[in-house]
């Protein structure tokens, strides 16, 4: 066998006790073919014989054991088969138990054909992330099509000190197996073995018409297992509009109990750290802020700035934070170090906030999942001031402007670290500022187009904004404003294929101020443009200007059974002008066409000034968000935005051609029209 000697990362042995012990003889029978997978191979599709996989959970070891056994029909999966990545954590371990084949009805040892290598994760490394995880590589060699491969290893995970919450606490959510494949038998067992009841949550099953069943909640004791088992299986899930049932077992307990739990690990932090004692350079300099805005504007930039962020998977897998001294003196720390540090400076100048759990990319299942500190993957602060309630990430970078004009973080679900609370909501949120306001104008004069556009970004939009243009090449920022007005104007009607930079000769762009306090970008964009009208087939002409950034076609074209339409959109203004010095027919639909939507989730009105020669759309935009839009009112908001994109979200003017005979077709036309 051409491998490393075995270390702590792998080993090849047989399964542990808790595990499946399948013999060579038990395996090839339950190596069948049958009606079921002769429907596989005819549809030209891989097929699983079986899938044994078992979840088992103890005080002192989470490990997972799986056996398969599947075809390598297709080319594209015989690849992947022969190269096999696993990553493992810390203190876990990579157990080998078989690597065969079964060729012309004879099992093979194919472990003696197989090389292993220890590699550390690079792809968990790098970018302020600090990983000693290893990733396990295994190059099978020999393998052929038509082969049956089987595959039978185990993962062990046995708790070091620093993963004491998961040695109390266990967490693990079973989703439904990959739908590629069809699964003559299906087995998952989880195993308890913990001194502590665990509960667990089947959510998103259905009945045979596809109706979300209730949730069901049961329980296992010490001892006790959970098993699922198919036969002839294959998972019919659309992921695409549906969510995949899931099964989330956890530690019995309540919120309550959590929060109690976590909430005298980090109050035992505070109680011991004193910024003046390990901090009194930064102190001196707060004090020396007399307005307690920028006082508390400079203490956020601080930690986020020149605390350097340091994401340490081994760390992150338990909740003692790191002591803010330590956090101060190395200038760097994980999201709980930082934002510990964050919290002991703001409650040295006297302002308000509490630690809080999160995890933003589960936050629509928070809902369903059973209460489990597990269930968190980040830490941000929280802070209260004059009245209202801020979120603040200490681990991001580039942020700026006093609190109430900084980037809004959107999120529903989460855990404040204190005694006796439940699983908070973040309440549904109004911005008291426009994110984008933007004034245009093209003007036209013999035949010569001057377009402006001026546009001023705040919050979350200059952050990003500002970023862009730091890290962006200066042309490609130029072409990137092009392409927009090259729709924007409808040009890719008349002249796609033409080079924009042929179209847009002489294009500009530049930064006008930066406002660090409130937080504001501005930008001005100019351009000469010969031949600006837009041309239809018939040779009419029109000026024409359509924001496709004002509609939201995520809204439009939202489709799904079980997710809700997540309402995440800004405020926003746009003030359009277009002018000429041709006559334009000021009796025209949507060249007069004004708008007014009160939905519940969004207020949009659009206005007008048109004269003889040109005209000026006023569109105000201001959504209610940070909220899942109900099932029960996604149509009427849906309509809404069609409503808005129903020629609402700018202004084309038509062109009236000098001429007799071309007002005579004009006057026609607004006859008979």
């Amino acid at each position: 066998m051409e491998q490393a000697i075995q270390s702590e990362n792998y080993k090849i042995q047989k399964p542990e006790q808790w595990a499946s012990n399948i013999n060579d003889a038990q395996l090839v029978d339950f190596i069948k073919e049958s009606e079921f997978s002769q429907k596989q191979a005819d549809e030209g599709r891989d097929y699983c014989y079986f899938l044994d996989k078992i979840y088992y959970t103890a005080d002192n070891e989470n490990s997972e054991y799986a056996c398969l056994a599947y075809t390598l029909n297709e080319p594209s999966n015989l690849e992947r088969a022969s190269v096999v990545d696993v990553v493992l954590e810390e203190n876990e371990t990579y157990v080998i138990h078989r690597i065969s084949v079964l060729r012309d009805g004879v099992l093979v040892d194919k472990i003696p054909d197989t090389k292993i290598k220890i590699l550390d994760s690079e792809n968990l490394s790098g970018g302020g992330v600090l990983s000693s995880n290893k990733k396990i590589n295994l190059t099978i060699k020999d393998l052929r099509l038509y082969d049956i491969l089987i595959m039978e290893d185990s993962r062990i995970k046995i708790f070091t000190e620093r993963d004491f919450l998961r040695k109390e606490f266990s967490k693990y959510v079973w989703v439904g197996p990959d739908s590629y494949w069809a699964y003559g038998k299906y087995k998952f067992t989880f195993k308890n073995d913990r001194e502590k009841t665990i509960a667990y949550k089947k959510t998103f099953f259905r009945d045979e018409d596809g109706n979300v069943l209730e949730p069901e909640i049961n329980y296992l004791k010490k001892g006790d297992q959970f098993v699922i088992e198919e036969d002839n299986y294959i998972n019919f899930v659309d992921t695409n509009r549906e969510v995949s049932p899931f099964i989330d077992f956890a530690t019995e307990g309540s919120w309550k109990e959590f929060s109690n739990y976590i909430s005298p690990i980090y109050e035992a932090i505070f109680a011991k750290s004193s910024v003046t004692e390990f901090a009194p350079n930064l102190v001196e300099k707060l004090d020396a802020i007399t307005d307690k805005d920028e006082q508390l504007q400079y203490a956020i930039e601080y930690v986020q700035n020149h605390i350097n962020y340091i994401y340490n998977a081994d760390e992150m897998n338990g909740h003692k934070p790191q002591e803010p001294a330590v956090t101060y003196e190395n200038k760097q720390g994980d999201c709980k170090a930082k934002s510990v540090l964050l919290k002991v400076i703001l409650d040295y100048i006297g302002i308000d906030s509490s630690i809080i759990l999160v995890n933003f990319s589960t936050d629509f299942y928070m809902k369903y999942y059973l209460p489990s500190l597990l269930t968190f993957n980040h830490v941000i602060v929280k802070i209260s001031y004059k009245g209202e309630s801020y979120f603040v990430d200490a681990t991001t970078r580039d942020e700026f402007g006093l609190i109430e004009n900084r980037g809004f973080i959107y999120f529903m679900h989460y855990l404040e670290v204190k005694p006796n609370l439940e699983l908070q909501i973040k309440p549904p949120h109004r911005f008291s500022y426009y994110a984008v306001d933007e004034k245009s104008e093209l003007s036209v004069e013999n035949t010569i187009g001057k377009l402006k556009l001026t546009t001023i970004y705040k919050g979350n939009r200059a952050n990003n904004m500002r970023k862009y243009f730091k890290n962006t090449n200066k042309r490609e920022i130029i072409d990137s404003w092009n392409n927009f007005f090259f729709y924007t104007l409808n040009y890719n009607n008349d002249r796609n294929g033409t080079d924009l930079r042929n179209i847009f000769k002489d294009a500009v762009i530049e930064i006008v101020s930066d406002d660090k306090k409130s937080n504001e970008f501005k930008i001005e964009y100019k351009t000469t443009i010969e031949n600006p009208y837009f041309t239809d087939a018939k040779n009419n002409r029109f000026l024409m200007y359509f924001d496709r950034n004002i509609v939201k076609n995520s809204a439009r074209d939202f489709i799904h059974k079980d997710i809700t339409f997540w309402h995440n959109f800004d405020n926003e203004r746009y003030e359009i002008s277009l002018f000429t010095d041709q006559k334009i027919d000021v009796t025209e639909k949507f060249t007069i066409q004004e708008s007014t939507i009160n939905n519940p989730y969004f207020d949009f009105v659009s206005r007008k000034k048109i004269n003889k020669n040109g005209g000026t759309i006023f569109i105000d935009y201001k959504p209610l968000v940070n909220l899942e839009i109900p099932e029960k009112d996604f149509e009427d908001f849906r309509s809404a935005h069609h409503e808005v994109a129903d020629s609402n979200f700018g202004i084309g003017v038509d062109i009236i051609e000098d001429g007799f005979m071309n007002k005579l077709k004009f006057n026609f036309k607004k006859h008979f029209n």
